[in-house]
């Protein structure tokens, strides 16, 4: 299946409500209880692709939960609990990983015909503001506060950054596999920092961050199959 739809605009993230606050806003250059197991995900009709094959509506990459009119609420998020040391290093990080997601796709969306990139950014835009959220009441430093896009705190997820950037210069499906590699390294980080958490609305946020991430490496998986 070739695409034949042009990204050429801004996309607008859909809401989400995190700690009782709805949080709404474009993919901009600064963007932005418990695990939800896999398979208890919400699935679109149409399969498990973006745009060719499914689309992303608010409700099915969103870290809340669809109303019947389309519109997006959230659950809200767990109880504060407590983080060590270590575990906010990670928090902070994942602020950085969440971003860099978002300015890559960003900067694919608009070189390739190619939907994915530009719905999975709008996520991006969401799960950012989600570990924001986290940041805030674990008074943890925003390390992509004042960035622009494609600017990095972390000289290891700027060179990261670059190195996949240069790697989509290579055609679309260089660029797809290049989102593959953000998500699958997402996934690891995720994996990793779920044991031993404790706080819960830590653990939440995770776990549905896990969960997406899941998602969009499937959805790349897709769309690198029918190049």
């Amino acid at each position: 299946m070739k695409r034949n739809t042009r990204i050429a605009t801004v996309v607008t993230a859909g809401a989400l409500a995190v700690g009782g606050v709805l949080a709404v806003g474009p993919v901009t250059a600064d963007a932005g209880g418990g695990t939800v197991p896999v398979a208890a995900r919400t699935m679109s009709p149409g399969g498990p692709g973006y745009g060719g094959h499914r689309t992303l509506g608010h409700g099915d990459d969103a870290l809340g939960m669809r109303r019947h009119d389309g519109t997006c609420t959230g659950t809200g998020l767990a109880a504060r609990g407590t983080l060590t040391a270590a575990q906010k290093t990670t928090l902070a990080g994942m602020a950085e990983e969440e971003k860099l997601a978002h300015d890559l796709y960003t900067a694919f969306a608009g070189r390739y015909d190619a939907r994915v990139f530009a719905h999975i950014a709008a996520a991006e835009t969401q799960h950012l503001t989600a570990v924001r959220t986290l940041l805030d009441r674990y008074d943890v430093t925003d390390p992509t506060a004042g960035h622009q896009a494609g600017v990095f705190a972390d000289p290891a997820v700027q060179a990261t950054y670059d190195r996949l950037l240069k790697e989509g210069d290579h055609g679309l499906d260089a660029a797809l596999k290049a989102g593959r590699t953000v998500e699958d390294d997402d996934i690891a980080a995720l994996t990793k920092a779920l044991p031993g958490l404790t706080a819960p609305d830590a653990r939440q946020v995770y776990g549905r961050l896990l969960a997406a991430s899941e998602r969009h490496r499937e959805a790349f998986d897709h769309w690198i199959a029918d190049e």
